[in-house]
């Protein structure tokens, strides 16, 4: 970027979780528009809590609110998404297809939704504390290969990516990407530089912002191929939930967590048999089915199949 002068606008994000790579992207298939990202974490390094994009369960489940612009919001993202998703999808290998059963613990009464097959489940079929039930046809996300795909699609547009630390905001809008490659400012001037932090925002030079704090998610992943269908309960004011959450690859991602002001950078062992002991009444098919058909299963029968535990913020 700094060997000529561009006629293009130069962009530079600061972060590369989903939301900076999803950003960039967005600006850079405008056309117009230069885009380097600066990042000191990558998809490619190995999970650590501070990212928390790689530690995601993840889905698009229902949304229950009144407010028109993010209901447009939703339907603007699961148009997308389902489309990425689908057999010639270009993130088809990090996205899933899938019907999922979603349980309110209070009484939700939705007559409609745009989601694709939605339909009310039977009273009779609802699972233990739910009031209300729903299934439809959504998307799952395998976070660490959508991220590679992000990345990936970013960098064949002809975008840059650099890692550096950033300190201050002014490092970059005074010395663009070369100062973190070469040592000395870019000779192409920035236009544009776009904060996508997540966390760091509290603490970065210039903007630090102290309202941003942790909301702590651990998850558990389990290695369950016969799992075909998602399943949550809830309730519609987005507050405690369970999940559990089948990717493409036969791994369930089990949760959740959200515990605010909580800095712990590790899984705690008791969090672990919580989730796991809330996932087997939500879905007890997560226990190998050999030994269901002799006796009901509990978080005993869980643990050989755990592939990893983690925690992001």
């Amino acid at each position: 970027m700094s060997e000529c002068q561009s006629k293009s606008k130069v962009v530079v994000v600061l972060g590369a979780g989903v939301a900076g790579l999803t950003t960039a992207i967005a600006i850079q298939e405008k056309g117009g528009y230069e885009v380097a990202i600066v990042a000191e974490t990558l998809p490619s390094d190995p999970k650590r809590p501070d990212y928390t994009s790689s530690w995601a369960g993840a889905h698009q489940a229902l949304h229950t609110g009144q407010n028109e612009n993010d209901r447009r919001l939703e339907q603007d993202t699961f148009k997308e998404m389902w489309k990425l998703a689908g057999q010639d999808g270009p993130a088809r290998s990090s996205l899933h297809r899938i019907t999922e059963r979603e349980y309110f613990r209070n009484e939700l009464d939705l007559q409609t939704h745009w989601m694709p097959n939605f339909q009310q489940i039977p009273t009779e079929s609802l699972v233990s504390d739910a009031r209300r039930g729903y299934s439809y046809n959504t998307y799952t996300v395998d976070p660490p290969l959508y991220l590679n795909y992000l990345l990936s699609r970013f960098i064949a547009r002809g975008g840059s990516v650099v890692r550096g630390k950033v300190q201050h905001i002014n490092q970059v809008l005074e010395g663009g990407i070369d100062i973190f490659t070469r040592g000395c400012a870019s000779a192409t001037s920035i236009n544009a530089l776009v904060v996508c932090a997540g966390l760091g925002a509290r603490a970065l030079g210039g903007v630090e912002d102290q309202a941003v704090h942790p909301n702590r998610g651990q998850v558990v992943l389990l290695k369950t191929p016969w799992i075909t269908e998602a399943s949550r309960i809830s309730d519609s004011t987005g507050g405690d939930q369970t999940y559990v959450i089948p990717r493409k690859n036969g791994v369930v991602s089990l949760g959740s967590t959200k515990l605010s002001n909580d800095w712990f950078p590790a899984a705690r062992v008791e969090t672990t048999d919580d989730i796991l002991r809330r996932c087997l009444v939500l879905c007890p098919e997560l226990v190998p089915p050999e030994i269901r058909v002799e006796r009901s299963g509990t978080i005993e029968d869980l643990r050989p199949l755990i592939v990893e535990v983690g925690c992001g913020f």
